[in-house]
């Protein structure tokens, strides 16, 4: 049962926010990877959904848009470090550019598991990571994004396609409970 209320939340990062920040890291991307070869976005679900198609209406190069799922959070409000793959079917990536797009990176194991995997079975010419939030004061493996949103304290944060116990993703901002 939901036990936490929109009405209790603090707004961390505005849509308006959020819609700039996602409009700069496109550009970044654009500039980094150019606007000639094909680019294949990996949407790590169901997080990253919303910002996954928002950053995808602002990139130049020919886009192939592709989805995986992966937990390890389950219904927990703080990742359990186990990285349970529940669907990683991509098409071949070989000799071709990737970008892993995420909702939030904070202990690393998810990402370092993804890149890992993707790099050894894969083996794309350039794979990158995108990530709307970065909590590094979480990290628990030394990883980091090529690109990120925002930095963010230890807050578990909702909308924008976070969620709490599978509600709130709706949400056009970024909230967070007291």
């Amino acid at each position: 049962m939901l036990d936490k209320k929109t009405e209790d939340l603090k707004v961390l990062f505005t849509q308006e926010q959020i819609e700039q920040r996602t409009k700069e890291l496109a550009q970044e991307i654009n500039k980094d990877f150019g606007t000639e070869e094909p680019l294949t976005l990996i949407c790590v679900l169901k997080g990253s959904s919303i910002f996954f198609c928002d950053l995808s209406k602002h990139l130049k190069m020919p886009v192939q848009m592709e989805f995986i799922r992966v937990s390890s959070y389950g219904n927990q409000k703080t990742s359990s470090g186990h990285v349970q793959a529940m669907d990683l079917t991509l098409p071949n990536l070989e000799n071709k550019n990737a970008l892993i797009v995420e909702d939030i990176i904070d202990t690393g194991c998810t990402m370092k598991f993804l890149t890992e995997l993707l790099c050894r079975t894969h083996k794309p010419k350039k794979l990158k990571v995108v990530t709307l939030l970065n909590k590094k004061m979480a990290r628990k493996t030394p990883i980091e994004p090529d690109f990120y949103g925002f930095e963010i304290d230890d807050k578990f944060v909702v909308g924008y396609g976070l969620d709490y116990e599978g509600y709130m993703r709706n949400l056009p901002y970024i909230g967070y409970f007291e």
